[in-house]
């Protein structure tokens, strides 16, 4: 019986040793090399009040090295650090600690943990040396100076940085941090990120062994509503120049990161009143036509592409009847003001922002650009639609969208709305 028992046990861990793997080109969760939450929220003015918390973790028994780069609501990298997991590790981390606190996840691998009581590995786990991460890992806290930490708190609610003078985020000028995270798997400790396309290349890897969730969490008012991370699966071999791919746009279209890429086109239900007399939000990342940098605060974002504009967006009552922002209601004073959601990610509400006429529904988001993307040739962006429900001022619901279709295979048809 007992090395019946064993036998069983080493069977269990080779199934744990091999990730399932799904379709590329359809966003599954499963383990993948890269890793979006597509929307961070951080309130400064109530050290209670929102933040943002997310997960990184391993699902193999290699221990791996996974890069974070934080990036703002206009798609601007402002920081990146490196996280090692042992086999199986899990890592959690408070973005309101490290835009606060300036503090970074405290990890090394063996090299830097020879007692290893920094990542401790557990029985059936593997820990290995990152030589290149000596002198980086562990982070010795706080990591983040506090001079770089107000040019953060700044430029993520999009006031000018008090070390350029420029400007990174959208001006919602609110006391509120707001952006979104990629996390890749990688080959060494670095500090590049992938719109340096050419330096940070040598430096991923395609092993699809990430998985996670976030969350976003009120403490003020009892409330928290999260989701799976975006997982981004990788392969060498599946995609071609010219493919959409995930990092394409900093990679001039030539597929190198592998990356599988994400629709452009999504399905995402609305309540705007009985149970959830708080409404409905999407939150919305987008792909930009092309790689940003800080600009003049005399601009309202990038000059290469903002703002965003989408090809249709169709909202759906319960009884299919179909408005758009150009067939509102003939009373409706807010008929002559245009639909946009122009920046790389952000929070809709569904009443105001969408123009919703109706209390329940669904909304039709054909988020595909107006303008071309030149990396590619063509207006097919990527986006992801994640539905943010809420009552009572702290009960909340979170879940993705419905992808339509995937940035290879767009949708090309228009609903026929009058």
């Amino acid at each position: 019986m007992k090395r019946a028992l064993i036998a069983l046990s080493v069977l269990a861990l080779a199934a744990l040793g091999a990730p399932a793997k799904a379709t590329l080109g359809t966003i599954d969760t499963v383990p993948a090399a890269t890793l979006l939450v597509p929307y961070f929220e951080v309130d400064l003015a109530h050290p209670n009040g929102t933040n943002t918390l997310f997960s990184i973790n391993n699902a193999s028994a290699t221990a791996i090295l996974a890069h974070v780069v934080f990036w703002s609501d206009q798609s601007i990298p402002v920081l990146d650090f490196d996280v090692y997991l042992t086999g199986y590790d899990v890592q959690t981390i408070s973005i309101r600690d490290i835009l606060v606190n300036g503090n970074l996840p405290v990890t090394a691998s063996a090299g830097q943990d020879p007692k290893d009581t920094i990542s401790p590995k557990g029985p059936v786990s593997q820990d290995i040396n990152f030589a290149s991460c000596s002198g980086v890992l562990p982070y010795a806290n706080p990591a983040v100076s506090a001079a770089f930490r107000a040019h953060l708190q700044a430029i993520l609610q999009g006031n000018a940085s008090p070390v350029n003078g420029q400007c990174y985020g959208s001006k919602k000028k609110d006391g509120v941090l707001r952006g979104y995270v990629t996390v890749d798997t990688i080959n060494a400790c670095n500090l590049f990120d992938p719109s340096t396309w050419a330096t940070y290349f040598p430096f991923i890897t395609f092993q699809n062994v990430l998985w996670g969730d976030w969350f976003i969490v009120n403490p003020d008012n009892n409330s928290a509503s999260g989701d799976d991370t975006v997982n981004i699966e990788a392969s060498t071999t599946a995609f071609v120049p010219g493919d959409h791919t995930f990092y394409g746009r900093y990679n001039g279209a030539t597929a190198q990161d592998g990356r599988e890429p994400l629709p452009t086109t999504w399905a995402a239900r609305y309540v705007n009143g009985g149970g959830f007399d708080g409404g409905t939000d999407f939150l919305v990342w987008r792909e930009g036509n092309a790689s940003a940098a800080p600009y003049s605060c005399s601009l309202q974002g990038p000059a290469s592409w903002y703002p965003l504009g989408s090809t249709q967006i169709v909202i759906f009552d319960e009884e299919e009847q179909p408005v758009t922002s150009a067939s509102c209601p003939s009373g409706d004073p807010t008929c002559t003001t245009t639909i946009v959601i122009p920046n790389e990610t952000q929070r809709i509400d569904v009443a105001t922002d969408l123009l919703s006429p109706f209390d329940f529904g669904w909304a039709y988001l054909n988020l595909q650009h107006t303008k071309i993307i030149a990396a590619y040739g063509d207006d097919d962006a990527q986006s992801w639609v994640a539905v943010n429900m809420s009552a009572e001022g702290r009960y909340e619901v979170g879940y993705p969208g419905t992808a339509l279709d995937n940035a290879n295979a767009p949708i090309s048809t228009i609903i026929p709305v009058q």
